[in-house]
């Protein structure tokens, strides 16, 4: 399978990246570097990536940004980047990549826990979580050749843990290998509209 993976450089890109390379061909893209420059804000460079690499496998998101902070001091711009980048950039993701990628293909995006079970200063990001998820249960219901869409949401991950784990009082953080099997099922398995949650 030829696989575009988006924030391939990351904490969890980087080992997802890992275990496909056994078995695929994976392209990294990333905002500052990788094998093509995708920046899920800019659809000039989406499309860029996707005129580069025309007949893909899947499409991995792993990227996306969200501002954390009190509700009080949230602006109306504080709440855009949420939207303009975790949101609308996987959006964007998938509505031009269905003009490139292969029939049997998967979309799979990438949430986290608060959409679920938000903590303290995380308003922008549990609802940008939640938007996706209705999302990806209403694009599979449309998106046609067998191709499929999925989210992984996992919760606070083991190898973050100590970089987060003030903000997630109480989580059980996850095993790294569980977060990269949830991306496996949805790359390499057959469900379709699902929220794939990995949380212990």
């Amino acid at each position: 399978m030829q696989i575009l993976l988006i924030g391939g450089n990351g904490t969890i890109g980087k080992t997802v990246a890992e275990k496909l390379r056994q078995k695929h061909e994976v392209i990294i893209a990333g905002r500052s570097n990788g094998d093509v420059i995708v920046d899920i804000e800019d659809v000039h460079t989406i499309h860029t990536a996707y005129k580069k690499y025309p007949d893909l496998d899947a499409v991995v998101c792993i990227a996306g940004e969200a501002r954390w902070a009190p509700l009080t001091e949230m602006t109306n711009e504080d709440f855009y980047i949420g939207i303009r980048s975790k949101l609308m950039g996987q959006v964007n993701l998938v509505r031009l990549g269905l003009q490139y990628l292969k029939q049997g293909g998967s979309f799979t995006l990438t949430t986290g826990v608060l959409a679920d079970d938000p903590v303290d200063k995380t308003t922008s990001a549990a609802m940008v979580n939640g938007a996706l998820h209705s999302f990806v249960k209403a694009a599979a219901l449309e998106i046609d050749q067998d191709r499929r869409i999925n989210v992984v949401a996992a919760g606070l991950v083991e190898d973050a843990a100590e970089k987060y784990e003030d903000y997630f009082p109480g989580h059980n953080p996850v095993p790294m290998d569980k977060v990269v099997n949830g991306y496996l099922k949805s790359i390499l398995g057959k469900v379709n509209g699902q929220i794939i949650r990995v949380l212990e």
